[in-house]
């Protein structure tokens, strides 16, 4: 039977066409960012919870992310991004994927109160959706506020990407019977389907063992890096996203990847399956991160987890201001078993001289 889904069509198209196989990082890049199918490119609801005070699913949203979970998320960003602003001189700020603009919206609202000066905000987003969104819901800072679909040569500022690292394609690399194959994607006759082929790519470290092993490498997220590296003349680049150091990343024990989907608040291992119908990530590797910055003459001003950076930024004492419904929120950004460890705040600057106020305890720069 022919499929229904026009992205899972188009790939087919596209496979038949260009060899009969593609790799991961190529079929992620489709999946995500096709235009008008890619799940980050279609019109489909992506993230929120709703507004009622239990904070319960929003209708039609896959995940949450912590600007939606709670505003002290921001606000006690705004803290660190005021500190970094100040002693670098800087004025503007950069936030790559700015999902729904909550992030946005909490950072211009609390540096206001603050009496910090930002003169221009500038949101890098390839979704024409998501950009519309974000305009309806920042218009009280609409003065301020540009929209980019490229960067300029030279940035001075703050730059700031939660949860973009992890939606950026990479390649999958499987050791099968102590042999290294990329996996690929193929057209099999019934539906896409998964393909192997043997490889000179290697992961960044040694795996012990002889063990079949599945594995990504992250040569996007890095090149990302390394351009922002390139262009910043001045400020500081906060990353916070869900990820390890390099050791526990290739742990011999984590043989299956970290690759999932998400798809209404439920996850799955399938990205071959609803193609642009949901959300497909892979954890970070922030060894790596932290190589490609250092390589491109960036400083590495700190590495923590989310819980103790955002503690250090004041969290605690936003959340006893708060009402109990935002503080029950709130303790899911710092709680062990929620996001306060998974999660972690990698920092690097150029002309930045202070100790980050983000990183002043739990700093783990050592274990990259």
């Amino acid at each position: 039977m022919e499929p229904s889904n026009p992205l899972e069509v188009a790939i087919r198209n596209h496979l038949a066409a260009h060899g009969g196989w593609m790799g991961f990082d190529d079929f992620m890049q489709q999946a995500l960012y096709a235009p008008g199918l890619g799940y980050y490119a279609n019109a489909l609801p992506k993230f929120g919870l709703s507004t009622a005070p239990t904070a319960t699913q929003a209708a039609g949203s896959d995940f949450v992310t912590a600007p939606e979970l709670s505003p002290l998320f921001g606000y006690a960003l705004a803290r660190q991004v005021a500190q970094a602003l100040q002693a670098t001189g800087c004025d503007a700020i950069w936030e790559f994927g700015a999902g729904s603009g909550a992030l946005a919206g909490q950072l211009l609202d609390a540096l206001d109160e603050m009496g910090v000066a930002v003169r221009r905000y500038t949101v890098v987003e390839l979704s024409q959706t998501l950009a519309a969104r974000q305009r309806a819901n920042l218009q009280r800072h609409a003065a301020r506020l540009h929209w980019a679909d490229a960067l300029p040569q030279q940035m001075h500022g703050v730059l700031i990407g939660n949860e973009v690292l992890d939606a950026m394609p990479v390649q999958l690399l499987a050791r099968l019977h102590g042999v290294w194959h990329e996996r690929g994607v193929v057209d099999d006759g019934r539906g896409l389907a998964w393909s192997d082929r043997a490889t000179a790519l290697r992961p960044p470290c040694g795996i012990e063992g002889g063990h079949d092993y599945l594995c990504e490498i992250h040569p996007q997220a890095q090149a990302f890096v390394r351009s922002l590296g390139q262009r910043l003349q001045r400020g500081v680049i906060l990353l916070l996203d869900y990820g390890f150091a390099q050791d526990e990343y290739y742990h011999p024990q984590r043989h299956m990847g970290t690759v999932m989907c998400h798809r209404g608040h439920r996850s799955d291992m399938n990205p071959l399956a609803d193609v642009g119908l949901k959300d497909i990530t892979a954890h970070v590797n922030f060894s790596g991160i932290a190589a490609t910055a250092e390589e491109a003459g960036l400083d590495v001003l700190g590495y923590t987890t989310q819980a103790h950076f955002l503690i250090n930024c004041g969290l605690v004492a936003l959340m006893q201001a708060a009402g109990a419904a935002q503080r029950n929120r709130a303790e899911k950004l710092i709680l062990e078993h929620e996001m306060g460890e998974l999660f972690k705040v990698i920092a690097f600057g150029r002309g930045f001289e202070a100790q980050a106020l983000g990183f002043v305890r739990g700093e783990r720069s050592h274990r990259l």
